[in-house]
């Protein structure tokens, strides 16, 4: 027996929780069509999530507004970047009818992020989420933008349209944001969070 073959035969086994079934349900099914039918983009898909078969077959999806491509090309992430199209006037109503169809009592939005319209796209968002409210009464959401240059007028203005919860990602220690999110600053997350807290 070789070296080689000593070391596989010696190697530990992956812990059962490490291996995750395909599922068999209808529920990937139903949530594949019901995300198609909106042309709302997801995360899931976007990011190329590993996780989205078992999260899609069970009925949540995140979605991800203001199109599919974004501004930064930050070397962490998997959805494409480019020059985007305008935001579609439709895409409110559209996600709306997308979160009351897959029956959800809580909703995750998130963005692309979208440095090229005035607003950084904080007035669809708050379309976007007041859509789903009216439309879902009952619904609790949550959202997570980009980090808006943390200004707080844009801040605020998603805080107050009705959310349980204001998410934003740092994605990764201070001393490796320059090399991971050449276009953002761990600060300036940081002031996100102060501005959500101190309007909370």
């Amino acid at each position: 027996m070789s070296q080689e073959q000593a070391d596989k035969r010696h190697r530990p086994r992956l812990p059962e929780w490490f291996r995750q079934k395909l599922p068999k349900g209808d529920g990937l099914a139903g949530t594949s069509k019901t995300v198609a039918a909106s042309g709302v983009a997801t995360v899931c898909q976007s990011a190329k999530c590993p996780n989205r078969w078992q999260c899609w077959d069970c009925g949540h999806a995140t979605f991800m507004i203001l199109g599919d491509t974004c501004t930064r090309a930050c070397k962490f992430c998997a959805v494409c970047h480019g020059r985007p199209q305008p935001p579609a006037e439709s895409e409110p109503q559209r996600l709306a009818e997308a979160v009351a169809t897959l029956g959800v009592h809580y909703a995750v939005i998130t963005s692309v992020t979208r440095d090229d319209l005035p607003d950084e796209g904080a007035a669809h968002f708050v379309r976007c989420v007041e859509a789903v409210r009216q439309r879902v009464p009952a619904i609790q959401v949550e959202v997570l933008p980009a980090d808006l240059h943390a200004r707080p007028e844009l801040v605020e203005s998603i805080c107050r349209a009705g959310i349980v919860v204001y998410n934003h990602n740092i994605e990764t220690v201070r001393r490796l944001t320059p090399l991971v999110r050449r276009a953002a600053d761990y600060e300036r997350s940081l002031r996100v969070f102060e501005v959500a807290r101190q309007v909370a």
